[in-house]
């Protein structure tokens, strides 16, 4: 499988300091997902069958793929030396002929695009979400969001609420998928940077119980859909590395 084709269905998004991003399409292409499912192993192949629906499964091979072709490249090895296995909070990470790699990486997808987030060393979690139109947004904010991300969102009318709602929810999300324990904490006490809830791109966060530990984050929305990544700061570090865009 050569590279040239593998990236018809993925392409570069954006750069973090080390960490690297891409897009995957995953709007239905048959030739597309057929190039995908080549670098699929006969596991994931097995499991991609096993959704009961097209998309779902669509969704998993373009994303696994453009993961492996990933690795592979940043990892020097070859696709057959790849595999996959899960910590005990069922976050995934890569072993090279079952040796587990020196690599981080984090996978998101909704609707027509997935995310892809790597980088060399330190936890990392990316999420991504197509703003649809939700009529029960009350219910998931008093859920979900902080005190003061809900006094932001009372005031809110329209696009703008369900703008804000998805950029607190990515920020949340890619937050806890960086720690890697799940849905084990209460995510109504992860609000957004006090600086990215006042316009900022980018912010460093503690959790409450690990105040020693500070992490980046950084919106990555656009247009299309609402994201955000978070990453594992060196414990020197005071601020997030400045973005390549």
């Amino acid at each position: 499988m050569s590279a040239p084709a593998a990236e018809d269905w993925w392409r570069p998004f954006r750069t973090i300091g080390a960490i690297d991003i891409v897009h995957v399409d995953l709007t239905l292409a048959g030739p597309r997902e057929a190039e995908a499912v080549a670098w699929l192993s006969s596991d994931e192949q097995d499991q991609r069958r096993n959704y009961r629906h097209p998309g779902p499964g669509r969704r998993f091979s373009l994303c696994r793929a453009a993961l492996r072709v990933l690795l592979t490249r940043q990892l020097a090895c070859g696709n057959e030396q790849l595999s996959f296995c899960v910590s005990p909070y069922g976050k995934p990470y890569a072993l090279v002929d079952e040796a587990p790699a020196p690599i981080s990486f984090n996978v998101s997808h909704s609707g027509a695009h997935g995310l892809v987030a790597i980088a060399p060393r330190g936890r990392l979690g990316v999420d991504v979400e197509e703003r649809a139109t939700r009529h029960d947004l009350d219910g998931p904010i008093a859920d979900v969001l902080g005190p003061d991300e809900r006094k932001e969102l009372a005031a809110a009318r329209g696009y703008r609420k369900l703008h804000l709602f998805f950029y607190y929810w990515t920020i949340k999300e890619a937050l806890i998928k960086a720690l890697g324990t799940g849905h084990r904490i209460d995510v109504s006490q992860v609000q957004a940077p006090s600086n990215m809830r006042s316009g900022e791109s980018a912010g460093i966060f503690r959790f409450p119980h690990l105040p020693a530990i500070a992490w980046g984050v950084e919106d990555l929305g656009n247009e299309d859909f609402a994201a955000a990544v978070a990453y594992e700061l060196a414990p020197d570090a005071c601020a997030p590395p400045d973005p390549a865009r």
